[in-house]
C-alpha cells in the first residue's frame, strides 16, 4: 500500500495539536493532512485592492482599507472611557483625551502597566488614512489587539463596513501588516472555509485556517498523483491535479481559480457518475432476471375497460417497462411522476403482466394510510380481470392474515399490497416475480433488501421503485445513476388546476366564509397543521389548538370534522380516514400524514397553515391531494404577518405554478440537494466536496455523458490506459450498495 505524508493524522501538522485535532475531525470530518486539502473554500475575498475610507461603500460586503491607528479607547460598563491612548503614546485614566504633541509622565507608564483589562466591555480604534477616519470596534481579544495596535502605526483593516450612531465603522476587522510598496504583498484572493462556533471558539479561525492550509500543501502538494488518465485531462480540457490544488486554496489569479474550480468539480463528478453506470454496465450484462415475454388476458381486460385514454407518457413508460421485463435482465427502474399523473395505474399495468408470465407482484407503501388508499383504487381497476388482490399491513386481523399468508404460497394470490408487513418472515411467496415500492425513500436499506431476498428460484424480481416526489435530475442521475428512469411528465386530460393563493389570519373570517361556501355546495375540505404539539420555540398554529378552533368555527351539526396525526392507533386514523373519503366528514384536519397518497376527489379546497414552515416539494405535494375531480379546486397558504425572503419565495413560486419538476429545481437551488425531501433519508452516493447539483448541472451532464462513453468501449475498466479510474472506484467511497439488492 501506498503510504504517504499525506495520509498522516492532522494533530502532527505544525499548528494543529490534539485539540485542534479533534475540533477538525468532529467539524470538518479531517482526520488526516491529506484531508484538510480537499476542505475548500465556499467563496473568495478579493484582497488586491486597498480603498480609501471616504470611498467605502456602506453596502459593500468587505473593504480593505491601509490606515494609520490615531487613538484607541478601552470602554467600560455604559460606555464610559477607561483608559485613552493618542498616537504620541500620551495615556490617561481618567477618560479624558491628552492633546497632540503631549509627553507621557511617569503616570502615564504607571497606569499602561496597572489596566485592568476584564473590566473593559470593548475596545474602541480611531484609524486615519488622510481621506478620512474610522472606528473599529474589538468585543473579544481587547487585550492582545490593545498592545498591537499601537498609535502611529499603520496597518491593513479588512472586513465589513457598517454605520452606528452616524460613524462609519468595522467590527473585528482582520489585521495585517502594511503594504510595502514595490513589495507585491497583498495582492492575493483569500479563501473562505466553512467553520463553526466550535471551530472559532477553538481558535481556528478563517485566518488560521488559511495558515493551515498553507502548510498542509506544503507537505501534500510534492506528494500529489494524478487521479485521472492523460487522455482524459487532454479531452476533458483539464489541468494537472497539483495546479488545481495550489490555485484552489490560494489562486494565482481569477483564471487559474475557474480553472481549478472546473477540474475538481469535473473529477467529483465524473468519478461519481462512472462509479454509478460502472454498476448499470455490469449488472446489465449479467444479472439474470424472470422473463417476462407475454401480455397476457388480464393485462388486456383490464386495459380495454379503462374509462380514459392512457396519457402519451404512460403508453411511453408502459413500453420502457416492457423492454425490461422482455431483456432477461432484471429491471431496476425509477419511475418519477408529478401527483396524479398516473403512476398507480402504470403500476398496475405492470403487476398484470408478471400477474401474465405465471409470477406474482407485491407493492409496498410507506404508510397505512397509502396502502390503503392504492389497495381500493387497485381493486376497483382489477374489476375486469381474474387477478386475486389483497391487503397486508400491521393491522391485519390474524384470521385474514392466515388466509393471505396461504394463498401467497400457494399461488392464488395474484397481487398483495401492503406496508413493512410484506417483508416480514412470514410472508412466502410461491413465485415473486415483481416488487414494486411507492415513496422508497421512506423505507430503509435492511427493509428493503429484505423484501428482494424473497425471490423465485433464486433469481431477483424486477424492482420498480416509484416517487410522487419530483426529483430534479441532476439530483436523480446521482442518486439513482445505476437505475434507469422513467418519468411521466404529462397529465391525464381533464384534471383541471388547482388555484393557489396566499392569506394572513387577518383573513381568516372570509376563509371560513369559503370554505362554508364549498361544502354548501356538497364538497370537503383538508386544513393541514404543521405541529402535533405546541411547542414553545416556535409560534406557530398546531393541530391540537387548530382542531378546536375548527370544531368552534364549524359547529356540529351541520358540520363534521375529523382528525388523522401520527400520535393515533391504525384503527383511529382508518375511521377518520373513511368518514372523510366516504363523505360523512366535511373537513379533515390533519398533519402531513396525508401528504402523499390520499385520494378524495369530492375534496376541492387545501388549508395549509403556517404554510411558511413547509418546503416547496411538500407544499406541492399537500396541494396535490386536491384538483382530483371534476369541481375546480383551491389551495389556501396561510402565513404570519412577518415572513422571512425565503419563504416568500418559496410560497410566492407555489402559486406561480403547478409543475412539480420546475418546483423541484427551484427548491433544489434554495435549499441544496441534502434538505430535499426523501434524500435525506436515502443520502447521496458520496458526499460532495466541491460540486453542486444545484448550480453544476451543465459539468454533471458532461460527466455523464462522458462516463457512458467510456464504459460503453470498456465496461470493466480493465483496459490499462483506465488503470488510474479503476484504482479510484476501489475507495471506499464509491463502493456503494447495488440499487439491484436495495433500492
Amino acid at each position: 500500500m501506498y503510504v504517504t505524508q499525506s495520509d498522516s493524522p492532522i494533530q502532527f501538522l505544525p499548528g494543529v495539536g490534539p485539540k485542534r485535532a479533534a475540533l477538525l475531525q468532529s467539524e470538518l470530518g479531517v482526520a488526516t493532512i491529506g484531508d484538510l486539502v480537499r476542505v475548500y473554500p465556499f467563496r473568495y475575498i478579493d484582497r488586491s485592492s486597498v480603498q480609501r475610507i471616504a470611498d467605502v461603500p456602506l453596502d459593500a460586503a468587505y473593504v480593505q482599507i491601509q490606515a494609520k491607528v490615531v487613538r484607541t479607547m478601552l470602554l467600560g460598563k455604559g460606555g464610559q472611557v477607561i483608559y485613552s491612548r493618542d498616537e504620541n503614546g500620551a495615556l490617561r485614566a481618567d477618560g479624558t483625551i491628552p492633546g497632540y504633541g503631549a509627553i507621557p509622565t511617569e503616570a502615564d507608564a504607571r497606569a499602561a502597566k496597572s489596566i485592568n483589562f476584564s473590566t473593559a466591555k470593548r475596545l474602541s480604534v480611531i484609524v486615519d488614512d488622510t481621506s478620512g477616519t474610522m472606528e473599529l470596534v474589538f468585543f473579544k481579544g481587547i487585550k492582545y489587539t490593545f498592545n498591537r495596535l499601537q498609535p502611529g502605526m499603520t496597518f491593513l483593516f479588512f472586513g465589513k463596513p457598517a454605520v452606528f450612531a452616524d460613524r462609519i465603522n468595522m467590527v473585528h476587522p482582520e489585521i495585517d501588516n502594511p503594504i510595502l510598496p514595490g513589495s507585491g504583498s497583498g495582492a492575493v484572493m483569500t479563501g473562505v472555509y466553512s467553520s463553526t462556533d466550535k471551530l472559532r471558539n477553538g481558535g481556528i479561525t478563517g485566518k488560521v485556517m488559511n495558515k493551515l492550509m498553507e502548510s498542509a500543501l506544503e507537505v501534500v502538494l510534492p506528494e500529489v498523483r494524478e487521479t485521472l488518465p492523460e487522455y482524459v485531462l487532454r479531452e476533458k480540457g483539464l489541468v494537472p491535479l497539483r495546479f488545481a490544488l495550489q490555485n484552489i486554496h490560494f489562486p494565482a489569479d481569477a483564471v487559474a481559480l475557474q480553472k481549478a474550480q472546473y477540474r475538481l468539480k469535473f473529477e467529483e463528478l465524473f468519478l461519481l457518475q462512472l462509479s454509478l453506470l460502472k454498476q448499470k454496465y455490469v449488472r446489465s450484462r449479467s444479472d439474470n432476471g424472470i422473463p417476462m415475454p407475454l401480455v397476457g388476458k388480464d393485462f388486456n381486460d383490464c386495459y380495454n375497460a379503462l374509462p380514459y385514454e392512457l396519457t402519451g407518457a404512460q403508453k411511453r413508460v408502459i413500453k420502457e417497462i416492457r423492454s425490461d421485463l422482455m431483456s432477461g435482465h432484471q429491471m431496476n427502474r425509477l419511475l418519477q411522476g408529478d401527483v396524479g399523473s398516473g403512476k398507480t395505474m402504470v403500476a398496475v399495468l405492470t403487476a398484470l403482466i408478471a400477474v401474465g408470465n405465471g409470477c406474482q407482484a407485491c407493492i409496498m407503501a410507506p404508510t397505512e394510510v397509502l396502502a390503503q388508499q392504492h389497495f381500493t383504487n387497485i381493486s376497483k381497476y382489477l374489476r375486469p380481470t381474474s387477478v386475486k388482490v389483497a391487503l397486508l399491513t400491521g393491522s391485519t386481523k390474524a384470521s385474514a392474515r392466515k388466509e393471505i399468508h396461504q394463498s401467497l404460497q400457494d399461488g392464488s394470490l395474484g397481487i398483495i399490497v401492503g406496508t413493512h408487513a410484506l417483508i416480514e418472515d412470514t410472508v412466502v411467496f410461491k413465485r415473486l416475480g415483481l416488487a414494486i415500492v411507492d415513496e422508497q425513500h421512506r423505507f430503509g436499506v435492511d427493509q428493503r433488501s429484505r423484501l428482494w431476498s424473497k425471490n423465485a428460484d433464486g433469481i431477483p424480481p424486477h424492482v420498480l421503485v416509484m416517487t410522487a416526489t419530483p426529483i430534479p435530475r441532476t439530483l436523480a442521475m446521482t442518486l439513482y445513476g445505476d437505475l434507469n428512469i422513467s418519468v411521466i411528465d404529462e397529465m391525464p386530460p381533464g384534471r383541471k388546476g388547482v388555484e393557489t393563493m396566499q392569506i394572513t389570519e387577518a383573513r381568516r373570517f372570509a376563509l371560513n366564509r369559503f370554505i362554508r361556501d364549498q361544502i354548501a355546495l356538497g364538497r370537503q375540505a383538508f386544513v393541514v397543521y404543521p405541529l402535533i404539539f405546541e411547542s414553545e420555540k416556535l409560534d406557530y398554529q398546531n393541530l391540537e389548538q387548530g382542531y378546536e378552533k375548527m370544531v368552534h368555527d364549524f359547529p356540529f351539526p351541520p358540520y363534521k370534522i375529523a382528525i388523522v396525526h401520527g400520535q393515533q392507533t391504525s384503527d383511529e386514523k382508518k375511521f377518520n380516514m373513511d368518514a372523510f373519503a366516504s363523505g360523512r366528514a366535511n373537513i379533515l384536519v390533519s398533519t402531513t400524514v396525508i401528504e402523499v397518497g390520499v385520494d378524495v376527489p369530492n375534496a376541492s379546497v387545501m388549508v395549509i397553515e403556517s404554510a411558511e414552515r413547509f418546503g416547496l416539494s411538500q407544499l406541492h405535494q399537500l396541494r396535490g391531494r386536491v384538483g382530483r375531480g371534476s369541481d375546480k379546486s383551491y389551495c389556501i397558504l396561510v402565513h404570519g404577518d412577518k415572513i422571512g425572503k425565503e419563504s416568500r419565495k418559496r410560497l410566492d413560486l407555489l402559486c406561480s405554478t403547478e409543475d412539480g419538476f420546475v418546483l423541484a429545481e427551484e427548491d433544489m437551488k434554495m435549499r441544496g440537494p441534502g434538505d430535499l425531501e426523501g434524500t435525506q433519508q436515502s443520502g447521496l452516493p458520496i458526499s460532495l466536496n466541491i460540486a453542486s447539483l444545484a448550480k453544476d448541472g451543465r459539468i454533471l451532464s458532461d460527466a455523464h455523458s462522458y462516463a457512458d462513453h467510456i464504459l460503453s468501449g470498456d465496461p470493466t475498466l480493465e483496459n490499462p490506459v483506465n488503470r488510474l479510474l479503476s484504482f479510484e472506484l476501489r475507495k471506499e467511497k464509491y463502493r456503494k450498495e447495488d440499487y439491484s439488492k436495495i433500492s
